[in-house]
């Protein structure tokens, strides 16, 4: 159990901030840069308070937002990658009893105790309330490097209510990237990832007339004006076959960046992951190709529920392409070995094999949702006569 007690340190201590103060509505902010270990070191309290109770604002909202494990795990890898940054400020408050602006030097002074007195009247780790970038600060736990600079906001002096309003503010209207947007950004990238070989894969495929999925894929999530035949989007896309490729694609990124070689994969990786032999390999084009060839039989063995694009079909739709991308594995592991190129002859073999017809990929017989893809994986594995 933790102890969300907060004993007082034993002696003073002050934290220097360089800092510039700026003037809003709200009143006075202060913009600053913090090494890492001394921002977790202030914030202690506050975030680890957050795993087990809610923190003041939220109490005061109403609301619990506690810490998510999984983010934060992911977040102590994240911060030790070469790339590693968190450009935007976290956001704490400080009571005015314990801060101080100097004009002339342009320094936030942090301290555990009150200007004029002896000893300290709290504890540094219980200084500052985190407004803005609980997660972050957790992730940073687990940095291992030299350094580590966060820009972080300092509301001194704001009661209760104060902090209430920026928390809100902050976290209710801000818009966040979509994760489509953001594979899109991965094109910008100088180097190997395989983020930035699903999105190639995917623009190429949209973009080519010949491709089963010409004008099918929503490049950033949404509608492309003029196009009404956009029936995934494109992290839906990169995501299950990223899938078919790497278990951590950030780590893959990482290393690659770091101009490191991939370790080639064990048999056991290759039964989930059938496309890393040749990731691995950089063979890249073998990937697009086996993929274009599964789909393009699988076009003319359903070509009226491929091109179906009222509201009750499922085939070409999120439903249907993850259902066939799982069976694309399947069908991979049972006729395949490591890094072959799939032939769209092979394929055509396959699904000559199944007796459902066009008609029967509707949305009354696989439901919207995980449960409705299922059964449609389950349905084509079984009428192509392919094993567990």
């Amino acid at each position: 159990m933790l102890d969300f007690g907060h004993p007082i340190d034993a002696d003073k201590i002050e934290v220097q901030v360089p800092a510039l103060r700026a003037r809003q509505p709200i009143g006075d902010l202060y913009v600053g840069s913090v090494e890492s270990s001394q921002l977790v070191r202030m914030t202690d309290f506050d975030v680890r308070r957050v795993i087990q109770d809610e923190r003041d604002v939220e109490r005061y909202l109403g609301i619990q937002r506690p810490l998510d494990d999984r983010r934060v795990k992911e977040l102590n890898k994240y911060v030790n990658f070469i790339d590693a940054t968190f450009p935007t400020a976290c956001i704490l408050a400080v009571d005015s009893d314990y801060a101080s602006f100097d004009e002339e030097t342009r320094t936030l002074t942090i301290r555990n105790y009150v200007l004029g007195d002896e000893a300290p009247s709290r504890s540094i780790r219980h200084i500052a309330r985190v407004l803005d970038g609980q997660h972050r600060i957790a992730g940073l736990w687990g940095f291992e490097g030299d350094a580590f600079e966060v820009p972080v906001v300092f509301f001194v002096g704001a009661d209760i209510a104060e902090q209430a309003n920026i928390f809100s503010t902050v976290n209710l209207e801000q818009n966040k990237v979509g994760k489509s947007l953001a594979y899109d950004l991965f094109a910008l990238a100088k180097t190997r990832s395989p983020q930035r070989l699903c999105h190639e894969i995917a623009v190429t495929f949209d973009g080519d007339p010949e491709s089963p999925f010409y004008h099918r894929i929503k490049r950033l999530g949404v509608a492309t004006p003029g196009r009404y035949r956009e029936t995934i989007s494109q992290a839906q896309f990169v995501e299950a076959l990223m899938a078919l490729i790497t278990r951590d694609a950030k780590t893959d990124r990482d290393l690659l960046l770091r101009g490191r070689k991939l370790t080639p994969p064990t048999a056991d990786e290759l039964e989930k992951l059938i496309f890393r032999g040749l990731f691995v390999e950089g063979k890249d084009i073998e990937i697009a190709k086996s993929i274009d060839a599964f789909f393009q039989a699988v076009k003319k063995r359903w070509p009226q529920a491929w091109d179906a694009f009222g509201s009750g079909y499922v085939l070409n739709k999120t439903n249907g392409f993850r259902a066939l991308m799982r069976l694309l594995r399947v069908f991979y592991q049972n006729r395949y070995g490591p890094n072959e190129v799939i032939s769209e002859v092979h394929v055509t073999e396959l699904l000559a094999r199944s007796t459902i017809a066009d008609e029967h990929f509707t949305t009354e017989n696989y439901k919207p949702g995980t449960s409705g893809e299922t059964q449609l994986f389950r349905d084509l594995k079984e009428s192509c006569g392919l094993p567990d």
